[in-house]
């Protein structure tokens, strides 16, 4: 229901970055020939990719900061007849639901600014599915920050988590194609991004150069155990302090 009522915001969290970027490195740059006509294909996916684990970092760790906060607002939540860990499940399940909905958004906003977009009914399940865990490890990453940092210094780590997330996540470019940098290619190999990109990348457009899917599941799979069990233990911590 609240998620309902908040639609709105919701669109403009996730059409801001995503949308934008998409408008300028497709339509403006597309359209002075700086960038290849075939490029909005490779970036869409990304965009979705971008979506999902974004929109769920920031769906559990911006309400955090503020139920932390000075007014202490997490005590009433604390108070449900649950565990205290599952109350931090539940934040983690409302924040991918959020991340999920917006992967689901952005599709069809980014086909009206580009003008096409990859279809293919037979890799919506991965898709999907690969968007689910995407959004899952970005509310996780989410709920530690805000669990684990002063709440002075949360800005600062947004900032310098967030910057290289988005630009080493292989969001505008597959994976394979950076043999040639091996260096870069390694460092984005340790984020999460990637492997939602090349997943959602791979379901959409199996001929362009991808990780197997089969990789970017495991992987993901195994980031979502270890974050979720990392941040329910920061966010237990932080409750009884």
């Amino acid at each position: 229901m609240v998620t309902g009522r908040e639609l709105w915001v919701i669109l403009l969290q996730v059409g801001l970055t995503p949308l934008f970027m998409l408008f300028v490195f497709d339509t403006i740059l597309g359209g002075q020939g700086i960038v290849g006509s075939g490029f909005a294909e490779l970036f869409l996916p990304g965009v979705v990719a971008l979506a999902a684990l974004t929109t769920g970092l920031q769906s559990v760790a911006l309400p955090l900061v503020k139920e932390f906060g000075f007014t202490m607002e997490i005590e009433d939540r604390l108070l449900a007849p649950l565990p205290t860990g599952l109350v931090a499940v539940g934040k983690l399940i409302v924040a991918t639901v959020r991340g999920l909905l917006a992967a689901v958004l952005v599709y069809p906003l980014g086909a009206l600014i580009v003008g096409s977009a990859p279809w293919r009914p037979a890799g919506l399940p991965m898709v999907l599915l690969v968007a689910l865990l995407g959004a899952w490890v970005g509310a996780a990453i989410g709920m530690s920050l805000a669990t684990s940092l002063p709440v002075q210094r949360i800005n600062v780590a947004f900032s310098v988590i967030l910057t290289p997330i988005i630009w080493t996540g292989c969001i505008h470019y597959p994976w394979p194609r950076l043999s040639s940098m091996p260096w870069y290619q390694a460092a984005t190999a340790l984020n999460p991004m990637t492997y939602v990109s090349e997943g959602v990348r791979g379901a959409l457009l199996p001929g362009v150069p991808h990780l197997p899917g089969w990789v970017c599941l495991a992987v993901l799979t195994t980031v979502a155990a270890v974050l979720t069990w990392v941040s329910v233990r920061c966010f237990i911590r932080r409750a009884v302090q």
